[in-house]
């Protein structure tokens, strides 16, 4: 089956958050038939084994898909194919599979082992890659990993974390006639949003790459009536920070930010990403790809490889636009050329460790 071939056939089996049994089996069955052995947590798929003792490299991608939005079945159109999860992330798991299954790659000095998880597109506590991590502690030993998420033809470097943080100003409810005998939390907090109007990005650099630190103010609710002076606002401040930051040191200064309120409260947070920039198969990998290397601004599950101590980057066919859009696509060259690349860089690195 032919890389393109390999994509449809995932396209076409739905895999929306919840509902990966289908392409945990198709992905289990074919893969089951090969070299490597296929170990099963939930509709999560490991392939390989801790018994390779070679210097280990994970491939990592996502099963499931965002809800379907009426997308048809997979078609090739304009050197293009379509169809739901295309870019994000099928395109990879096809690049997986047939890295898998490539017998070059049996007998390097590089074990490759695969991780197909469920639960990426939906709620953080969904997520079943730090679980599987931590049911198979020997994936932790890994010399590295490759998230194959869509990167735009670049290698990216490390990312943000994420925080969301609930900020709520208090005033006191009055009859919106006589709004002197109350405190309006909506307005209270006006010279807080205006200042957060104002912030400008932070930027780091980091490994020479510039990462960006920003705050945003996405959701706001206060007020019960329309002749009530509010007595509560309450606001979401999204908050990407910068690697050189730890989740203590962002909540410091998301505290510090957001001082003037009446109740800061972290909601969720996720740490931001180790920057990678001198690992022998980053170098490799921008040698061969001829790629550029560069910051991830959005927060990936390098992050969450990150913090178990599994060094990472973000390289998948796709340009990351393209996800979750109705009309969602990938280039079909973007994916034979990402298949070449990796396994380009696999044997150069089996190599490498050869005459090392």
């Amino acid at each position: 089956m032919s890389l393109v071939d390999t994509l449809a056939w995932l396209v076409d089996i739905p895999s929306v958050t919840g509902d990966e049994a289908a392409i945990a089996d198709a992905v289990e069955a074919r893969l089951a038939a090969g070299p490597r052995p296929v170990t099963r947590r939930g509709n999560t798929l490991v392939v390989g084994d801790d018994a390779d003792r070679r210097r280990r490299l994970l491939l990592v991608g996502h099963l499931d898909t965002v809800p379907s939005q009426g997308q048809g079945p997979a078609r090739v159109e304009g050197g293009r194919l379509w169809g739901l999860g295309a870019a994000d992330m099928k395109a990879g798991l096809a690049v997986m599979i047939h890295l898998l299954e490539d017998e070059e790659l049996l007998d390097t000095e590089i074990g490759l082992v695969g991780v197909f998880y469920e639960g990426e597109e939906g709620p953080a506590a969904g997520n079943s890659l730090g679980p599987t991590l931590e049911a198979f502690p020997w994936l932790t030993d890994a010399w590295f990993a490759v998230v194959l998420e869509p990167s735009d033809a670049e290698v990216q470097v490390g990312c943000n974390g994420a925080m969301n943080v609930r900020v709520v100003f208090r005033g006191s409810s009055a009859h919106s006639a006589r709004p002197w005998l109350g405190e309006n939390a909506i307005t209270k907090a006006g010279s807080w949003l205006a200042r957060m109007h104002r912030l400008e990005p932070r930027e780091v650099d980091l490994g020479g790459l510039v990462y960006r630190e920003v705050m945003s103010v996405t959701r706001a609710r206060g007020g019960i009536a329309t002749n009530i002076i509010p007595a509560e606002f309450t606001l979401n401040l999204n908050y990407r920070f910068t690697p050189d930051r730890t989740i203590v040191e962002a909540e410091r200064r998301v505290r510090e930010v957001c001082a003037a309120a009446d109740e800061v409260e972290i909601v969720d947070v996720a740490p931001a990403g180790p920057v990678e920039v001198d690992h022998p198969f980053v170098r490799t990998l921008v040698e061969v790809s001829n790629a550029p290397l560069t910051a991830k601004q959005g927060w990936t599950d390098v992050a969450r490889l990150g913090a178990y101590g599994v060094p990472a980057v973000n390289y998948g066919p796709g340009e990351t636009a393209r996800a979750h859009q109705v009309a969602e696509s990938v280039e079909v060259v973007a994916v034979e050329e990402a298949f070449r690349h990796l396994r380009a860089a696999i044997l150069h690195g089996a190599r490498s460790t050869q005459s090392s």
